[in-house]
């Protein structure tokens, strides 16, 4: 059984407020393998005070992210995930590249290409268990490499740099996300495995 960090209020028969039940904020999430970190590695990651970059283990594409989750609820969630992940065809390749971005004023990324149809299959999945997470939403792959501190913006000349990279997935991971000040810190806590 999970024992959260975050709390959420829960309700009573009738409508009354419960006891608060522990939270976790997590996502749906892959890993890039071992070569494409290293490669992800190789960029430039020159030391401004108004960035911050992120570190290879806390690289990975979003398939869904979740919010904050009551504990009661994460076995069904995780048990919903690996049958959603199940379902697959084939691992999806995924499609790194063709060069670092911008997305909005504060990220800078590199778009992932390929994990569409796969972010669908476990955004239906898990859509009806977590009704407030958001699930409908568009989804645009992509691998976060820096923040802006602040309000700040991403200076411009960080975007365009040439990375390209593919990878099969294999495995999909429901992870807990605990926010630091030296950055977030990730745990797997349920597995999926992609037939091949």
């Amino acid at each position: 059984m999970f024992d959260g960090g975050a709390t959420e209020r829960g309700a009573t028969e009738g409508g009354a407020t419960g006891a608060v039940e522990p939270t976790a904020r997590l996502f749906v999430g892959v890993w890039p393998p071992p070569d494409v970190s290293a490669l992800l590695s190789s960029l430039e990651r020159p030391a401004l005070g108004a960035l911050r970059w992120t570190t290879p283990t806390q690289w990975h594409v979003t398939l869904a992210f979740l919010g904050n989750v009551a504990s009661s609820r994460i076995d069904g969630v995780g048990a919903a995930l690996v049958a959603a992940t199940a379902r697959a065809a084939a691992p999806p390749e995924a499609r790194l590249g063709p060069a670092t971005r911008r997305l909005g004023r504060s990220v800078l990324c590199v778009p992932v290409q390929g994990l569409d149809e796969l972010a669908l299959s476990v955004r239906r999945a898990l859509g009806p268990l977590l009704p407030g997470a958001g699930l409908e939403g568009p989804f645009e792959g992509h691998l976060t490499l820096a923040r802006s501190r602040g309000r700040r913006a991403l200076p411009a000349a960080l975007a365009g740099a040439p990375l390209e990279a593919c990878w099969r997935v294999h495995q999909v991971d429901l992870v807990r996300s605990e926010l630091d000040p030296a950055g977030a810190r990730y745990t797997t806590l349920v597995r999926a495995t992609v037939p091949s």
